[in-house]
């Protein structure tokens, strides 16, 4: 699947990288990378730049405990990566509101994973695998 849209997972354990994994492979047929830290997200993105749809960042990092919000800022504030579609993974309201705040699109949580909320809110970046519209 070489012509498959790409995400890039920042800062899931390895538990919830699989499961967001699966659902957004069964979903949409996307291929999913993942960055342990935002220090590796940033050299991913920037060594090759479009070759993701999506960035997902977690709440908290899982290997560093790094608040999600500031990988966010960051790319949003980086010229070569402001226009790359950015989500933060977390089911608090009030860290979805402070992400889209920074310029991320509304996120989903955990518990969404693999449901209608899940699918509805990725949709519109990761058209199923063969949705040509």
């Amino acid at each position: 699947m070489a012509d498959s849209p790409r995400v890039l997972s920042v800062g899931q354990c390895g538990y919830d990288h699989g499961s967001i994994s699966r659902a957004l492979q069964q979903a949409f047929g996307v291929n999913v990378d993942g960055a342990d830290t935002h220090a590796q997200a940033l050299s991913t993105l920037k060594a090759e730049p479009g070759r993701y749809s999506l960035v997902l960042i977690n709440r908290v990092g899982d290997r560093d405990g790094a608040p999600g919000l500031i990988l966010v800022r960051t790319l949003k504030a980086d010229p070569a990566l402001a226009e790359l579609p950015v989500m933060l993974v977390s089911n608090y309201a009030d860290a979805q509101a402070e992400a889209t705040t920074a310029g991320a699109l509304p996120g989903f949580g955990k518990s969404d994973i693999g449901s209608p909320k899940f699918q509805e809110i990725l949709q519109p970046i990761l058209k199923p695998a063969g949705d040509t519209t």
